[in-house]
């Protein structure tokens, strides 16, 4: 059966106008982190004078209780309920933690993070990410693990997609769309990723890592694809699938991997200061199990850059993302999209995988700063991010379209030791909000 051509999308005077102040917005944003990256950042020392409290200190302080002694090596466990309930999952229910703590030997702090949701449509989600520096920092390992069995709905690839219109104002729960929409796509699948890589420290800050990387979907259902005579849709999915001659059922992505990364942040849960920066290969060839052959390349930066000598919870930082693949040597799903890293954060303000594309560059930059009188719980970020995501099949190239999202959050501080807060976040798109709840940083 023939695939229908991607008709070219015209815009709008309006949509153009939008386009550009994003574009220019997302040119700002990298212009201010090198500028303020140029700059000597002061520093910010850790005895500032000001004496941090958390939440647990204003528990024991109301029941007339001392200070807790609590050693600085010792874990520290936030734990966040996950409740709500969408279209496509049902009522869903689970939770979601943090788990912080000073490996022996080690001066920083790793994490394990994780959560384990189930839905009444007998869906699963479980997810367990890793960030773990060994005695003396020597070694640094890195891990993405889940195993999804899911629904979600794609929209296309590039940033202007939906093809035909713009979606009616979406809803989003910790990522998961509370909505339906008649230009979604939903689909159903099995998802199944294993992602993880050790480093060796070569200089200061400096990492040479090596690792493996498996991402599978299986089961998979593309529920509004029709291919009856007469009453035919071909979906973005179904389209790109049979374009590139990938199997519509299920697929996976074999890969090995080699990453460098420099990293000279003070704490990687809560930063008050340093640079992470990061350049990522990822190969997939026949001999691991692959149908072709793949390269995939990916640029990472997040920066901390402190406003004030006295109070280090006052700064502005810099997160920018970059991945890059041939077009047609992934599968579908398996493309960048949005908040598909590690931590599931990119593209505050909407949905899941709502952008998609072979490229994609991703910017943010987040405002942080005390409401509580200094050492107190209470904090706040504004923030502003842009994704831009290309599709091939109508020359959509990268910076032709970028859509930009915003918004502001609350954070209370649980652990003063591993500065781990509370994250509440409200964050607003084009004809999209999503409201998240977290027990980090969003980078």
């Amino acid at each position: 059966m023939p695939v229908k051509n991607y008709s070219t999308i015209h815009m709008s005077n309006n949509r153009l106008i939008t386009l550009s102040k994003s574009y220019f917005l997302l040119i700002l944003l990298m212009i201010l982190s090198f500028n303020v990256s140029g700059q000597e950042d002061q520093a910010v020392s850790a005895d500032t004078g000001i004496v941090q409290i958390d939440v647990g200190d204003l528990i024991r302080k109301a029941l007339h209780k001392p200070p807790k002694d609590k050693s600085s090596s010792s874990g520290s466990l936030l734990l966040v309920p996950i409740i709500g309930s969408n279209p496509a999952t049902g009522f869903m229910f689970g939770v979601g933690g943090q788990y912080a703590l000073k490996m022996p030997g080690s001066s920083l702090y790793s994490t394990f993070i994780g959560s384990t949701q189930f839905t009444t449509k007998n869906q699963v989600i479980l997810l367990l990410k890793n960030n773990i520096y060994t005695k003396g920092n020597r070694f640094y390992l890195t891990g993405d693990w889940r195993y999804l069995i899911y629904s979600q709905a794609t929209y296309g690839l590039g940033t202007t997609a939906p093809e035909g219109g713009i979606l009616d104002y979406q809803f989003s729960l910790y990522g998961a769309e509370t909505s339906e929409d008649s230009l979604q796509q939903p689909m159903k699948f099995n998802f199944a990723r294993f992602h993880q890589s050790v480093s060796y420290r070569i200089a200061k800050g400096l990492y040479l890592g090596i690792g493996y990387a498996y991402d599978g979907y299986s089961k998979i259902v593309d529920e509004r694809l029709r291919l009856e005579p007469g009453d035919t849709f071909l979906t973005s999915h179904y389209y790109y699938s049979t374009l590139y001659d990938f199997s519509t059922a299920s697929y996976f992505s074999s890969a090995i991997n080699a990453n460098l990364s420099y990293d000279t942040r003070d704490n990687m849960i809560n930063p008050y200061k340093g640079i992470y920066a990061l350049a990522s290969w990822r190969g997939g060839y026949r001999f691991i199990g692959n149908d072709r052959s793949v390269n995939f390349f990916q640029l990472e930066w997040r920066s901390f850059h402190s406003l004030s000598q006295s109070n280090p919870r006052h700064m502005i930082a810099f997160w920018g993302l970059g991945s890059f693949v041939a077009a047609g040597r992934y599968p579908y799903l398996i493309l960048p999209a949005t908040a598909y890293d590690q931590r599931s954060r990119s593209g505050r303000g909407y949905t899941q995988g709502r952008f998609r594309g072979p490229n994609m560059i991703y910017g943010e930059a987040e405002y942080r700063f005390p409401i509580s009188k200094p050492g107190g719980v209470l904090g706040g970020v504004l923030f502003v991010n842009g994704t831009t995501a290309d599709n091939p099949a109508i020359d959509l190239k990268l910076f032709e379209s970028i859509k930009a999202g915003y918004g502001a959050g609350l954070r209370i501080m649980v652990d003063k030791r591993s500065r781990t807060n509370l994250a509440v976040d409200f964050g607003f798109g084009q004809n999209s909000f999503g409201f998240y709840l977290a027990a980090s940083e969003t980078f």
